[in-house]
């Protein structure tokens, strides 16, 4: 097994037998339903696409709200319909964490890419304005990949070596050490490493 879809549920903090504090990010992972076996004979490479979080009423081509694709080492160890519990997080002990970070709409240079801002006095307008970011002749424009304002936020965020904290199978929840990015009740995207 190389991954399950879980909603993330919110943060928390958990208070060790030492008295440390970690904070904690909260996933419930309710039974994964594995919607397609693919195989190196038909598609070249061994994977499950899984899916979570059913429609209460679907249609003939979607039934779930989010679908993944997981790489395995050997598919044939899984079958179309069988369920994948978060009893596969129980041996685990660093996960890869993938989600979308919450949109924070327009923003400046200051905001986006944390730039200084420019003199406050003495008749300067240059406060939080990007500067100078065009060419000479040339090439004579402004190049690819400039930090300038624009849409903050909503892209997919992946974070490695994430430690398990506690995996409860009753309910269907994991505590993984740190943040997790995304809204609550956002897709949460966890690979086994």
């Amino acid at each position: 097994m190389s991954g399950i879809i879980g909603k993330k549920l919110g943060m928390s903090q958990v208070i060790q037998d030492d008295g440390r504090v970690i904070p904690v990010t909260y996933v419930i992972c309710q039974p994964n339903e594995v919607v397609q076996v693919k195989t190196e004979q038909t598609d070249g490479y061994p994977a499950i696409v899984l899916g979570f979080d059913a429609y209460k009423n679907p249609s003939k081509n979607k039934k779930f709200k989010a679908t993944k694709e997981f790489r395995v080492d050997n598919a044939d160890d899984y079958k179309k319909g069988q369920k994948i519990t978060v009893d596969a997080l129980k041996e685990i002990e660093k996960v890869t964490v993938t989600s979308i970070s919450k949109g924070k709409g327009f923003a400046g240079v200051i905001k986006r890419h944390k730039f200084s801002r420019g003199p406050e006095t003495h008749g300067s307008g240059h406060h939080r304005e990007p500067g100078s970011v065009g060419m000479c002749a040339k090439p004579g424009r402004v190049m690819k990949g400039k930090k300038l304002p624009g849409q903050m936020g909503n892209v997919q965020v992946t974070l490695k070596n994430r430690p398990v904290i506690s995996v409860t199978t009753d309910k269907n929840v994991v505590a993984i050490k740190g943040c997790v990015p995304g809204a609550n009740n956002s897709y949460v995207y966890i690979k086994f490493q």
